[in-house]
């Protein structure tokens, strides 16, 4: 197969997922309409069929609420407070600054490494802005409420690094840093599992079963990253070592020189048996089936954490082809792309609200960071962007395994 019509087809491919993504969006916002405006219900108010309710006012009218001139009592609504998440009357209002803040933090992270995005953006959702705290309050009072907060917390997460994606990925191709075969593979099998997860999960999943396995799964991301550390895990990645030494000397030789570093993935075969390429002198290989697979395993996990899965994608790569992280992290972008189109729009069709006026102010925030983060990434050495994950991923695992699988807060 020559180059020129495999990078053809590419083209073709990427553009049928950015107009999916578009379509996507449009159907998104069509659903919204129908849910913008939640109410609670008095036992006043004029009977309304169920079957023309939304999810999330199907559970805000089986919340109970308060009487007027009646104290606050948790897990209970107070239809007289101000709108706020998801325009529900007394949930948390987060200042937009503070938003866009948070997000740029996403971005860049994400399309540094090619991963922690959708890791980063559920600690905002559920910590920063405090939306985890506020499902809780309806673990008893209203579980229906419970869910639907915590799967918007889910999607949330998925469109800001979808969006992240987008922009990082086609940042990095332009780079010659992303080995696109490679993404497409991992994105064949994520369709699947970006599909199955929502579709079987949706709507049944509380808050605090959410945060526990969200915690269970950061934690052993971060053991394994610290493993891959150690002499026995360096011994594996012997050819990324080789390529990641390449890259960083023709890197630092063209800063000092004035020069753009000019490198590329190289594609030398393709087959479904086995695709071969090279980066930086060294040739790299891997079976487009057992990658398929790795993305429909990964896709899953992703899916039901509410995450983008570069956390899982970025050990993978860095694993089984032994790629090193100048390519992991375009690689694993533009397969998490395709991941999160499926996905969001699995959660859509289910009914799952999204508060559209925050997660707007989120995306530009999104897309500022996804724009600096591949131009900052090559004066990090690949060691310490490793560090950086490790840290982040068992402060983060750590927190929310022992708060949401045992009950017990042992870091802030």
């Amino acid at each position: 197969m020559k180059l020129k019509n495999g990078l053809s087809k590419i083209i073709l491919i990427v553009t049928a997922l950015a107009i999916l993504g578009v379509s996507s969006f449009a159907f998104a916002q069509n659903m919204t309409n129908a849910t913008a405006t939640p109410t609670t219900q008095s036992s006043s108010a004029t009977p309304t069929k169920n079957d023309s309710l939304s999810k999330l006012e199907k559970a805000i009218k089986a919340t109970p609420t308060i009487q007027p001139g009646e104290a606050p009592k948790p897990g209970h609504l107070d239809p007289s407070a101000a709108p706020g998440f998801l325009g529900i009357p007394g949930a948390p209002n987060i200042p937009l600054y503070l938003a866009f803040l948070w997000a740029v933090w996403v971005g860049w992270i994400f399309s540094t490494v090619g991963a922690f995005g959708g890791v980063m953006a559920s600690v905002g959702h559920m910590a920063i802005f405090g939306f985890g705290a506020y499902a809780s309050s309806f673990k008893t009072t209203s579980p229906a409420l419970n869910k639907v907060i915590t799967d918007s917390i889910r999607v949330s997460n998925q469109c800001l690094v979808g969006t992240s994606a987008a922009f990082s990925s086609f940042n990095y191709w332009r780079m010659g840093r992303v080995v696109v075969p490679l993404a497409l593979a991992l994105g064949a099998g994520s369709i699947f599992g970006s599909w199955l997860v929502p579709t079987l999960t949706a709507g049944k999943i509380s808050f605090k079963e959410y945060s526990g396995y969200f915690g269970l799964f950061v934690l052993f991301l971060g053991c394994y990253l610290f493993w891959e550390t150690t002499p026995a895990g360096q011994a594996t990645k012997k050819k990324a070592k080789a390529a990641t030494e390449a890259f960083e000397k023709m890197s630092k030789a063209c800063t000092q020189s004035g020069e753009s570093v000019m490198t590329g993935v190289k594609i030398n075969s393709i087959s479904l048996a086995k695709v071969n390429f090279n980066f930086c002198g060294v040739d790299f290989s891997f079976n487009p089936v057992l990658i398929a697979l790795g993305g429909f395993v990964i896709a899953s996990m992703a899916s039901f954490l509410g995450v983008g899965g570069g956390f899982l994608l970025v050990p993978f790569l860095t694993s089984v082809t032994q790629l090193p992280m100048y390519l992991a992290a375009g690689t694993s972008a533009l397969a998490v792309l395709i991941g999160m189109i499926t996905s969001i729009s699995t959660f859509l069709t289910a009914g799952t609200p999204i508060d559209w006026n925050l997660i707007g102010v989120e995306l530009v925030g999104i897309i500022i960071g996804s724009y600096v983060g591949p131009k900052t990434s090559k004066y990090l050495s690949d060691k310490w962007m490793k560090r950086i994950f490790i840290v982040l991923a068992l402060y983060v695992g750590i927190k929310y395994t022992t708060e949401g699988l045992f009950g017990i807060k042992i870091l802030p």
